[in-house]
Formats: C-alpha cells, sequence, structure tokens
C-alpha cells in the first residue's frame, strides 16, 4: 500500500491512490476492516458488517481497473446508514419489531453507491426510528463518540458520524429530517451536507418506505464525510431525480457562485429569541466572522424577512405530523397534553403537529411558500448563512422521554427539543446547508457550523466548506485513534 494513503487520508486522495496503481482496492479494504475491528468493539458505529461482500467488490474494482475501467467511487470502501434500503441486509430502523426486516431491493442510494463501484463495508448505527441525537436502540445498543465514550456522537446518522472521526470509513450517508446528518458531524468534528430537498432521491431512507412518496416533506438523504471535498464527491454520486421523476427531469445544478473567500458575502445568522448558542459556539462564529473579514469577504449580519418563531412552530407542526405516521389518534392526543396549557413556541409547534388537521396543514405550506420566497429574495444580496450547527458539543448520554430532557450548558439548561434551532433553518424551507468542522472548545470536544445556502444552489455552500477547509480549519483526528 501507498505510504501516503491512511485511515484518515480523503476519499478523493484514495481514489487518486487507486487510479494510480498506488494502492488496490483489496488493500484499501482491508485497511478498514482492520480498523473496524481493531476499534469499533468500543465505539459500536458499524453493527451490521459486511466484510465477505466488501472483499467480493474490492476483487472486482481490481479486476476492472486492470481492465482499464473506471467509475466515480471505484473500489472504494465505504458504510451506509442502517436505516438505508439495502438488498439483502437489515434494515430495522432501531424498531424492535423490525429487527428481522429484510429487504429484497437496493433503494436509489444503494444503486447509486454501489453503481458507482463502491465496496460496502457495514451498515452504521441508529436511534429507535431515527428519533434521537443519539445512536441507541434495543437492537443494536448504543454507539458512542469517539472523542469521549461518555458523550453521544449524534443522531440520527450517529454510527456513520463516529465511523468517520474514527477512520473506520471515508465515506457515509445519512438522512436529515431533524439535523440527522449535521448534528452528528457537529458532534464528531467532521463535514455534513444537507442537501437541498430535492436534490437527492428520499426514497428508501426509512424501513418499509420503499415507494417514492411525494407527499413527505423536508426529509432528505445525503453525504458525509471527513472533507468537503469528498462530500461534494458523494453527493455528485447521489443527485438526480426519484424513481418515477426520472423519466421526465434530470437535475443541472449552477456552480458555485464564487471560488474566493474574498468574494463570498457571508451573513452571520442573528441569535432570536427561540435561544442562544453556548458561549463557545458563539464565539467560533464570531472568530469565523472575523477571519473571513480577514480574508475580504463580505460579513455582515443579517436574516430573511420571517418571524422566526411562527417559523420554528411551523417546522415543528410538519416535523411532528410527518413523525407521528403510524400512531394512533390517542397516542398523538397524549404526546400533545404534555404541552396543554404552555405557550412557548416549542410547545405550541408540537401540539400543532400532533393535531394538525387538513385545513390548518394547508395554512402551514401556504406560511412554507412565502418563507421559501423570503429566502430567495434574502440570496440575491448574500450567497451563504453562518450559524451554529447545534447548541453546543456533544451531551452525555442521557435517557428518558425527549420532551423532558434538557441540554445544560454555561450554567443553565434549555429544554432537549430546542436543539432542533439550529438545524430547522435550512430544513423547514428545503434549502442546502453544509456542516463543518470549527476546532474544539475548552473541553477538547468538537464544534461545528454551517452554511446555508439558496434552494438549488448546493455547489455554493460546498465550494465556500472547501474553502474553508483550506484556509481556515479542517477535520482533526479524535486522540487515540
Amino acid at each position: 500500500m501507498g505510504n501516503e494513503i491512511g485511515p484518515f487520508s480523503t476519499a478523493v486522495d484514495m481514489l487518486a491512490a487507486l487510479d494510480a496503481g498506488d494502492v488496490s482496492s483489496v488493500e484499501l479494504t482491508e485497511l478498514h476492516i482492520g480498523r473496524i475491528e481493531a476499534h469499533d468493539g468500543a465505539l459500536n458505529a458499524v453493527p451490521v458488517r459486511t466484510y465477505d461482500r466488501a472483499r467480493v467488490a474490492a476483487v472486482a474494482a481490481d479486476a476492472a481497473r486492470a481492465r482499464g475501467e473506471r467509475a466515480p467511487l471505484l473500489g472504494l470502501p465505504m458504510t451506509l446508514k442502517e436505516s438505508t434500503l439495502t438488498a439483502g441486509l437489515p434494515q430495522s430502523g432501531g424498531i424492535p419489531p423490525l429487527a428481522g426486516h429484510v429487504p429484497t431491493v437496493d433503494g436509489p442510494i444503494a444503486r447509486a453507491v454501489f453503481g458507482a463501484g463502491a465496496a460496502l463495508l457495514g451498515k452504521t448505527n441508529i436511534p429507535v426510528a431515527l428519533a434521537d441525537w443519539q445512536a441507541d436502540s434495543p437492537v443494536y445498543g448504543r454507539a458512542v463518540n469517539p472523542w469521549d465514550p461518555a458523550r453521544t456522537p449524534g443522531g440520527s446518522t450517529g454510527g456513520g458520524g463516529a465511523a468517520l472521526a474514527a477512520g473506520l470509513t471515508p465515506l457515509e450517508v445519512g438522512s436529515d429530517i431533524g439535523g440527522s446528518i449535521r448534528v452528528p458531524a457537529a458532534y464528531c468534528g467532521v463535514y455534513g451536507h444537507r442537501p437541498s430537498e430535492t436534490a437527492i432521491p428520499k426514497t428508501g431512507a426509512f424501513p418499509l418506505a420503499d415507494l417514492p412518496s411525494h407527499g413527505t416533506v423536508m426529509g432528505v438523504q445525503g453525504p458525509l464525510a471527513r472533507s468537503a471535498f469528498d462530500l461534494e464527491l458523494l453527493f455528485d454520486v447521489l443527485a438526480g431525480p426519484d424513481r418515477f421523476e426520472d423519466v421526465a427531469w434530470r437535475l443541472h445544478l449552477p456552480a458555485a457562485r464564487h471560488e474566493t473567500l474574498a468574494d463570498f458575502r457571508v451573513a452571520i445568522l442573528p441569535v432570536t429569541s427561540l435561544v442562544a448558542p453556548s458561549s463557545a459556539m458563539q464565539a467560533k462564529v464570531d472568530e469565523l466572522a472575523t477571519f473571513l473579514r480577514g480574508v475580504g469577504a463580505t460579513v455582515g449580519e443579517a436574516m430573511p424577512a420571517i418571524d422566526p418563531v411562527q417559523y420554528f412552530r411551523d417546522y415543528l407542526a410538519l416535523l411532528m405530523m410527518m413523525t407521528s405516521i403510524g400512531q394512533s389518534r390517542a397516542e398523538r392526543e397524549g404526546r400533545a397534553a404534555m404541552s396543554a396549557g404552555r405557550t412557548d413556541p416549542l410547545s405550541v409547534g408540537i401540539a400543532e403537529g400532533l393535531l394538525i388537521d387538513a385545513v390548518d396543514l394547508q395554512y402551514v405550506y401556504a406560511r412554507r411558500a412565502q418563507a421559501q420566497a423570503a429566502w430567495q429574495a434574502f440570496f440575491r444580496d448574500w450567497d451563504v448563512v453562518v450559524c451554529p450547527t447545534v447548541l453546543d458539543a456533544a451531551f452525555e448520554h442521557v435517557g428518558g422521554p425527549q420532551e423532558e430532557r434538557t441540554l445544560a450548558y454555561d450554567g443553565g439548561a434549555v429544554p432537549y427539543m430546542l436543539n432542533l434551532v439550529y438545524p430547522m433553518w435550512s430544513i423547514y424551507c428545503g434549502l442546502p446547508a453544509t456542516a463543518f468542522p470549527a476546532g474544539a472548545d475548552g473541553r477538547g470536544l468538537p464544534l461545528g457550523l454551517q452554511a446555508m445556502g439558496p434552494y438549488l444552489e448546493d455547489r455554493t455552500t460546498l465550494r465556500f466548506a472547501q474553502l474553508l477547509e483550506r484556509e481556515w480549519r479542517g477535520f482533526v483526528a479524535p486522540p487515540g485513534y
């Protein structure tokens, strides 16, 4: 194996080494299998392991290269989130009654990565029903953060975030309706891209959801990696129309608006009345703003002409509606009763979403369209918006009902569900958002920021993160790995 390629090399560099003949797919695959065997006993990040399958794919990839064939991921080992529809492999979503569910077809994500030549190492850990910022379920047990095993790696793509940070895989595909790509990226110190809502197929992100549902809103699938350049590599493999729509349209995304940081117009999202991030997180926002001004970028505090409280309430209403599918009316009424009598946006939005009727839903969709128009107008004057990805660094593992949990920082505590605030800014209106490392806090834990951009201008936020990776800071491996 080439001396320059190791477990923390980028996917781009691994593929270049494969192209140059400096390393074989078999060698790369065995490297990562060895990493999983050495480290995953402590992490529990990759509970579904497909070594034999990966080895067969690696041998085939090496033979294909010898014949002069090429493909975007040919011979590169990688992982997929357990909930990703993949033929012959478990897809429980962490739900105990579905522990034996093994689909017989590949979804669009699996087809894309296998069609691009990837060798599947295994599937990564998730929480019950993908509904937590932890990766802990009765099906697979708890995944931990390689920076501190007492803390969560995030969720719901928590196993994927931990595997990337620990050098067990170079690429991962996650899903995101409540921050499930970007939260693990932030907590583990890696990169994640939530795509524009229609840029990557949504089908197959959840057990038994193997047909396109055009009534599904906000939920997406997208890439995680240790480099923003790797994000774009995998994004290009995944991007395109969903099933049934591919007969009629193709995706032609515009190029990034700029190629140098000095040309970017960067809005810093102001802290709103909803919740404030930790002082350490805010310090990273300020540090980045100072850096950007220093290299000549236009930087200012700004946000679109929207009411953040109503925006958050409407997001929660859609989120609760989408995530309560399958629950009985009595179950939803019971959850809504926990918010009875409270007037804060969090409680009101949760209750509205659990009990929403058809007429109210149409009003939410109308306000969503108005908010999307406000963002479109805003991005005529700005290229990206920078803000925290989450409220603080990774928290210690916690149990109990989420509605009763809190997150403690700066000597105080806020409701657990307020960790949705920063992820939801892009989710509600379907905007692209690229999460990137911002360095560590005083405890040595990684902190993450994100850049949001105009709808279907994913390459602008990806390029912005790539430039920061080159000129500001990038991935750092956790100690001991």
